[in-house]
């Protein structure tokens, strides 16, 4: 049976495959440690072959991409300072290909797909966790949490935010009524329901507020673009003078109190101090891209044993730009915060300055919640990650023009003439049989 170029690569006629292709990917960023290599081999089997239907449609030009592969460049050229040079040259590896996979379902998914994607992917992922229904001793505050198939209940909390905000997205945005529509509103109840049993102070608190900025501009979204901005830049200004207030009077104190926590943050604070320390040896380059944590190596060890972590695995910093300058340096830090502000930048202007762009409003929530997890987690540094690769989507989403954009967004199945001119629009908005 001869399968059409347009079934696979095509954002307007690839739904089934796109679905299946992002499910399937969330499913191995949340597992691949439990099921090994084979699940990431299926990964990138969903991806990378699309590159031999039609190379020139499904890569594109990738000089329009440097800022966006730039970070990833840089961990593998610090392969050649790394103090762990062979651990960095094969993470590294790993990470850009993951980027170019992320880069080759921005140009073939569109943010409708991605967004079935993502809600069936995360009800398989969370509830594979359900049925698990693992319970850890959390190495930061000692205490118990549900952390299902997971090693940490703030990567279950990670899941079920994503899932949330997938879900509601497609309620409030898209409003499609049928089976979506009913599928959204129960991955809504499963994350929920595995949000609050994840006690992830972090999730709770950034999903809680994303949901509710969302809520609030669905009333601005009716409204023209030039008052969008006027408002958006009151909004700033109200905000900021509550935000300025709150900690006045210890809002964050009472609002780590309601989760258990306190001042250092269950002992994140003194984590960050001894990453800040660590930064300091080599503050421009680093120590190389995954080289700090290597059993062997005395400060990681000394790490390790204050807390408690006996595996010697799987821990870091909790806080991504400390991270990324102990590993990649300053120089590092620019190149990946400058991905961070620009998906954010870019996606709030597409949100505010185009009459009808769910796909601008999502990434833009999106956007937010990387930054703000950025703060206290690790999410989009290493590859095989959920957060990495919407972080390196939603980039390469700002590069395309707006016709493709515009096409994406309202792609069904062509009925008219019109239609399939549209239909036939590659994802950088030119005829498919053309590259970009």
């Amino acid at each position: 049976m001869k399968i059409a170029k347009s079934a696979l690569i095509d954002p307007a006629r690839n739904e089934v495959y796109g679905i299946f292709a992002v499910a399937l990917s969330l499913f191995v960023f949340a597992y691949s440690s439990k099921f090994g290599q084979i699940s990431i081999l299926a990964y990138y089997a969903v991806w990378l072959p699309l590159v031999l239907v039609d190379y020139k449609r499904v890569l594109g030009s990738y000089s329009k991409y440097l800022w966006i592969l730039a970070f990833g460049i840089l961990c593998f050229v610090s392969s050649f300072w790394s103090q762990a040079p062979s651990a960095s040259l094969r993470a590294s590896i790993q990470y850009l290909t993951h980027i170019v996979c992320a880069l080759i379902a921005m140009r073939t998914v569109n943010a409708l797909t991605l967004t079935r994607g993502a809600i069936a992917g995360t009800a398989v992922v969370l509830l594979f966790s359900l049925a698990d229904g693992t319970y850890l001793l959390d190495a930061l505050d000692n205490s118990f949490s549900f952390v299902g198939a997971f090693s940490s209940k703030n990567q279950l909390g990670l899941y079920a935010s994503l899932g949330l905000i997938f879900s509601a997205g497609y309620i409030m945005l898209w409003r499609k009524w049928g089976l979506w529509m009913i599928a959204a509103g129960f991955v809504s109840l499963l994350c929920a329901y595995c949000l609050v049993a994840s006690q992830s102070a972090t999730s709770v608190i950034t999903t809680a507020g994303i949901i509710a900025l969302c809520v609030g501009y669905l009333p601005v979204s009716r409204l023209s673009p030039r008052n969008r901005k006027a408002f958006f830049l009151a909004a700033i200004v109200l905000g900021t003078i509550g935000i300025v207030g709150g900690l006045q009077f210890g809002a964050i104190d009472a609002v780590l109190g309601v989760f258990g926590k306190d001042t250092t943050l269950t002992g994140r604070t003194y984590l960050w101090q001894q990453g800040i320390e660590a930064a300091r040896q080599n503050p421009v380059f680093g120590v190389g891209y995954q080289a700090y944590w290597v059993i062997g190596f005395s400060e990681a060890e000394r790490l390790w044993a204050d807390f408690g972590i006996a595996g010697r695995s799987g821990f870091h910093f909790h806080e991504t730009f400390i991270e990324t300058v102990v590993e990649t340096g300053f120089v590092g830090l620019f190149c990946l915060v400058s991905v961070l502000i620009a998906n954010l930048v870019g996606h709030l202007n597409g949100m505010l300055s185009r009459k009808n762009d769910p796909g601008a409003t999502l990434m833009c929530a999106l956007s937010v919640l990387l930054l703000m997890r950025a703060f206290v987690e690790i999410d989009v540094i290493f590859p095989y990650q959920i957060g990495s690769f919407l972080m390196f989507y939603m980039a390469g989403y700002l590069t395309l023009p707006k016709v493709a954009i515009e096409t994406s967004h309202h792609a069904t199945r062509p009925t008219s003439r019109s239609g399939v001119a549209a239909g036939r629009l590659g994802t950088a908005g030119e005829p498919l049989r053309s590259g970009a």
